[in-house]
C-alpha cells in the first residue's frame, strides 16, 4: 500500500494553509435517524457491559494476560460491540448526509445492524466462556453483518461525486475491517487446532493491529477530516495532514503486518516507524483544527477528543518499547492496549458521541420549532458538568488501569476498571437524558 494518497489537499499547488472542506451537512430529517439511531443504542449496551467486564477481567489485566479467553472477550464487547457498532451507525449519516452518498440499501442496513449486533454479543460470551456454540454462531452473524455493511457502505462511495481524504480514508478502513475479520476467523479456528502453534502472538498482534489502526484509527482520522471542524468552528487549518496520516497509517499497518507474519525484523520496525509518523500526522492535523477555531471555547465533546489524543500520544510511545521487550514482558503489552483501545480510541468516540447523538435526538424531537425561539439548544439537552465529571472518570480510570497492569497490582487495576465503569454510567444516563428530551 502506498504511502501517499492522491487527493485534493496533496496537491502541490495548494497552499500550506488551505482551507478546512466544507463540512456543513445538511439538518438530517427524523425519518433518516432511525438506522444510525438503532446502531447508537446497541453500541451504549455493548460499551456498559465491556466497562463491566474490565472489572471482571482486572486480575487478568494485572498480570498481562491479554491472550486469555475472558480478556478476549471483554476487548471484543469493546472492538465489536461499541467501536464497529457505533462507526456502522456513524456512517449511514455521513455517506448521505455529508458526502452525498445515498446508501445502497436502507434494508439492507437494517438487516445487517441486526445479524451484526447480534453476532457480536453471541461472539464475544461464546469466546469470554470458552462456549465453541456460542462463538461460531457468532462469527458467523458477525460476517454476514460486516460483508453487507461493507458491500453497502462500498455502493454508497462508488456513487460519492468527491473523493477527498474522508472517502479514502472510509474505503481503506473499510478494507482493513475485511482483513480484520479474516484474522478474526484464523485465530478462532487456532483455538480448537493450535495450527498457529508459537505464531499464535505475532497472528494476535497482526489481528490487533489492523483492527485498532487500519479499522478504527484511519476511519477515525479521515472522519475527522470532515468533523473536526465544523464541531471547533475551524477555518484555515492545514488539511494536508490528513491524507499524510491515512497514507502512513494504512502502509504502517500492512508493513506491521507483513513483518510480524513472516518473522522479518527489519520489516516490523519499519511498519511501526510509519504508524509513528502516521499517529504524529494525525495529532499534528487536530492540533491545526483546535488552533484554527473561531471560538475560543472547547465544549465538552471536543475535550474529550483532545484527552483522547493524549492518550493516543502515550500509546505511541509505549508501542516501540513493546516491541524491543518483546512477548517476555506481558503486562507492558497489556498496558499498551489499554491505553490505545480504551484511551486513545474509545474516548475519543465518545467525545464525537456527545456532538452527533445530540444533533439527532434534537433533530428529531424540535425539527418543527427551528427558527421559532422556543426550542432549546443542543448543549441543553444533556448536563455538561456531569459530562466533564464523566471525563474525569474515565481518563483516571484509563491510567489506574494501565498503572496498575504495570505494576502487577490488581487492586489497583480493578480501581481503574471501577471508576471507568462509573464513567460509563454517567454516560448512559446523559444519553438517556438526551433520548428522553430532558432539557437542563
Amino acid at each position: 500500500m502506498s504511502t501517499t494518497i492522491s487527493t485534493p489537499a496533496q496537491a502541490p499547488r495548494q497552499r500550506a494553509a488551505a482551507p478546512a472542506p466544507s463540512v456543513a451537512p445538511r439538518a438530517p430529517g427524523a425519518t433518516s435517524v432511525l438506522l444510525p439511531g438503532e446502531h447508537f443504542a446497541a453500541a451504549m449496551l455493548y460499551l456498559v457491559a465491556g466497562a463491566a467486564g474490565l472489572v471482571w477481567i482486572a486480575p487478568d489485566l494485572a498480570i498481562g494476560a491479554y491472550p486469555s479467553p475472558r480478556v478476549a472477550g471483554v476487548t471484543h464487547l469493546f472492538t465489536l460491540g461499541w467501536l464497529t457498532t457505533t462507526i456502522f451507525g456513524a456512517l449511514h449519516q455521513l455517506l448521505p448526509v455529508a458526502l452525498g452518498a445515498p446508501l445502497g440499501s436502507v434494508r439492507v442496513g437494517h438487516v445487517g445492524f441486526w445479524t451484526f449486533a447480534t453476532g457480536a454479543g453471541l461472539f464475544a460470551a461464546g469466546v469470554a466462556t470458552s462456549t465453541p456454540a456460542l462463538h461460531h454462531a457468532g462469527i458467523a452473524l458477525v460476517a454476514v453483518g460486516i460483508v453487507l455493511a461493507i458491500g453497502n457502505f462500498a455502493r454508497a462511495l462508488a456513487r460519492t461525486p468527491a473523493r477527498d481524504a474522508t472517502w479514502w480514508a472510509i474505503t481503506i478502513a473499510l478494507a482493513f475491517l475485511g482483513s480484520t475479520l479474516v484474522l478474526g476467523v484464523v485465530l478462532l479456528h487456532n483455538l480448537h487446532t493450535g495450527f498457529l502453534a508459537e505464531a499464535r502472538l505475532r497472528m494476535l498482534g497482526t489481528h490487533l493491529h489492523v483492527a485498532l489502526v487500519g479499522w478504527a484509527l484511519v476511519m477515525m482520522v479521515g472522519v475527522s477530516h470532515r468533523l473536526l471542524p465544523m464541531f471547533l468552528l475551524s477555518h484555515g487549518g492545514d488539511t494536508r495532514w490528513t491524507a499524510r496520516a491515512i497514507g502512513l497509517l494504512g502502509s504502517g499497518v500492512a508493513v506491521l503486518a507483513a513483518g510480524l507474519t513472516l518473522r522479518v525484523p527489519a520489516a516490523t520496525w519499519a511498519g511501526v516507524a510509519l504508524l509513528e509518523a502516521g499517529v504524529g500526522s494525525f495529532v499534528r492535523q487536530g492540533w491545526s483544527f483546535y488552533r484554527a477555531r473561531v471560538r475560543r471555547r472547547i465544549d465538552v465533546g471536543m475535550r474529550y477528543a483532545g484527552s483522547a489524543i493524549g492518550f493516543l500520544i502515550a500509546s505511541a510511545i509505549l508501542g516501540p518499547i513493546v516491541l524491543l521487550r518483546g512477548v517476555e514482558h506481558p503486562r507492558l503489552a497489556t498496558a499498551y492496549i489499554i491505553v490505545g483501545l480504551l484511551g486513545g480510541i474509545i474516548l475519543y468516540v465518545i467525545g464525537f458521541f456527545y456532538k452527533i447523538v445530540p444533533l439527532l435526538a434534537w433533530t428529531v424531537r424540535y425539527r418543527d420549532r427551528m427558527g421559532r425561539g422556543d426550542a432549546p439548544t443542543i448543549a441543553q439537552t444533556f448536563s455538561s458538568r456531569v459530562a466533564h465529571v464523566q471525563l474525569g472518570l474515565m481518563a483516571l480510570g484509563v491510567t489506574l488501569l494501565a498503572t496498575g497492569t504495570l505494576a502487577g497490582s490488581a487492586h489497583v487495576t480493578r480501581c481503574g476498571a471501577v471508576l471507568f465503569l462509573a464513567g460509563v454510567i454517567l454516560f448512559l444516563t446523559q444519553i438517556h437524558r438526551v433520548v428522553a428530551g430532558k432539557v437542563a
